[in-house]
């Protein structure tokens, strides 16, 4: 708005009226010029319908007979009650290998008021570094053609970096369109009356991305009915009974809603999902909204289909809803017996002489129990006479538990940074201590978290610290200053918790070993990032 000079001396009544009917008529200018803009917006992308890609390929391009495979699937799946349904898992492959699965996520849709649905998806040929949001009108599938809704997507478009409106993953490339979002499309339409459509192909399938989309759909959510499928299949071309190996560590740490685990070991190609980052961003975005359950309603993979078991790709459907009922994983306690403790310490003390007096990894070939041999995250702490002399773990369950204890027994010894290496003459000195780790679990609020149950991790962006829950116990610490001593672990300052770009993670451990508990340093050291 115009200032008038201080040395005008006329009453300004008149003038201010003008002023009033001048600032009004910006406002209106204003506001034609972003409805303009908005139109304009809409009218570029006027006709744009994505066409059928892999219809006659994936699934049938006869609308009669790709309608009678999808209900005839929808029949078969027998699905549980569930209330404050958020979100679901559906595999993304041909109708005949992962359909019977898919059909289970949807059936649990029949008979929802669903306004808007939110389907999120890998990109298989098209490499580019951002979450695409369609820039489209509408998808098209032989069943009929699906409005693209421009409102949302132009909002979740501009809500954070890397969100992008772009149909880069959703038109052709190199010749190839992408199926993943495609193949959800039908068993849409055949289990919902009237809906909106906003979909999404991922090309960062990272930690960050993935919460950036969580966060942001959560927020645009709210109060609205609407449903995020996450299209992703499982491991791919591995023998049928490593297969089930592998997807049933992935379907465990999804219902444990352990996602920070599973973004790292996807990232680090230990477990497999193509559709990974759909799955995190959707476990996020619900939780967010409160959800609180995860259910696997189906798992099997092409080899029951097909009957080749030689090389199969795992398919499973889950739910993501809001329970009255607490996570009842949760609270399941991992437990060891005597002997079990007492073997891995033993193993621990092993591959710490080993690694110091033959300057290597201890040969080990399997444990005693299969207990041990399930993947957990642990630490391994050594002690001198009391005083702490190295402490290396994982915190994400990449390897069985009794090479994770060997592994990290001999890395505590030689590469903890903050001692020189452990000596030959220092190991009959030497007290070892055992923590296995829970799951990770975002803490929702910080008065839930425990002094002497729990131990936090905390991660803001690039920046990760963790501290055992026996840390804040020895140093005497309240819940206030054992949250500022794990943001400083982390790099970051003393109340970094308190930014919303912040997580906090929390978990239990399994401790045993050194009977003698000392005032040792807060410093614990996770080996791998996390």
């Amino acid at each position: 708005m115009p200032v008038l000079p201080a040395t005008y001396t006329r009453s300004l009544g008149g003038v201010m009226n003008k002023l009033k009917t001048w600032w009004h008529e910006q406002g209106k200018l204003k506001r034609l010029v972003a409805g303009v803009l908005a139109f304009g917006a809409v009218a570029a992308c006027t006709d744009k319908t994505r066409q059928p890609a892999v219809a006659g390929a994936f699934y049938p391009a006869d609308p009669k007979e790709l309608a009678r495979m999808v209900d005839g699937f929808i029949s078969q799946a027998k699905v549980p009650q569930i209330e404050g349904l958020i979100a679901v898992v559906a595999p993304h492959a041909g109708y005949v290998f992962s359909g019977p699965v898919a059909s289970y996520s949807y059936a649990l849709l029949k008979n929802r008021k669903v306004d808007r649905v939110v389907v999120i998806a890998p990109s298989h040929y098209e490499a580019f570094s951002f979450t695409s949001i369609y820039n489209g009108t509408a998808y098209s599938t032989p069943l009929g053609t699906i409005p693209v809704d421009h409102e949302f997507a132009a909002k979740l478009g501009h809500m954070g970096s890397g969100l992008k409106l772009s149909d880069r993953g959703h038109a052709v490339s190199e010749g190839r369109r992408e199926h993943a979002v495609e193949v959800q499309l039908p068993f849409l339409q055949r289990t919902l009356e009237q809906f909106k459509l906003v979909p999404i192909v991922m090309g960062d399938q990272s930690y960050a991305a993935c919460r950036t989309l969580g966060l942001a759909l959560a927020k645009l959510m709210k109060g609205s009915e609407t449903i995020i499928v996450a299209s992703s299949d499982l491991s791919h071309y591995h023998p049928y009974d490593e297969a089930v190996k592998i997807d049933h560590k992935t379907l465990k740490a999804i219902t444990e809603w352990d996602y920070l685990s599973m973004s790292h070991n996807f990232e680090s190609r230990i477990w497999e999902a193509c559709g990974g980052g759909p799955i995190i961003a959707a476990m996020i975005a619900s939780e967010r909204l409160g959800a609180n359950q995860a259910k696997v309603l189906k798992y099997a993979n092409s080899g029951d289909t097909t009957g080749d078991k030689f090389r199969v790709v795992g398919y499973a459907a889950v739910a993501f809803y809001k329970s009255s009922k607490a996570n009842t994983t949760e609270s399941e306690q991992f437990t060891l017996s005597e002997a079990e403790k007492n073997e891995l310490l033993e193993l621990a003390k092993k591959s710490v002489e080993t690694a110091v007096r033959e300057h290597k990894l201890l040969n080990y070939s399997a444990a005693s129990s299969e207990t041990l041999m399930q993947e957990r995250g642990a630490f391994v702490t050594l002690r001198e006479k009391g005083r702490l002399r190295g402490c290396i773990g994982y915190v994400a369950p990449i390897r069985p538990l009794a090479f994770t204890v060997r592994d990290v027994a001999a890395a505590a010894a030689l590469e903890d940074s903050r001692f020189p290496p452990v000596t030959v003459g220092e190991l009959p000195q030497l007290e070892y201590e055992i923590s296995v780790l829970s799951p990770l679990r975002r803490v929702l609020d910080i008065r839930s978290i425990k002094v002497g149950r729990d131990g936090l991790v905390v991660k803001q962006g690039r920046y990760q610290g963790l501290l055992l829950p026996q840390v804040p116990v020895e140093e005497h610490w309240d819940r206030l200053t054992f949250l500022q001593q794990t943001c400083v672990k982390a790099g970051l300052p003393p109340d970094a918790w308190k930014d919303p770009s912040t997580d906090i993670f929390r978990f239990t451990a399994l401790v045993f070993g050194c009977a003698e508990k000392p005032r040792a340093s807060a410093d614990k050291t996770a080996r791998s990032a996390r």
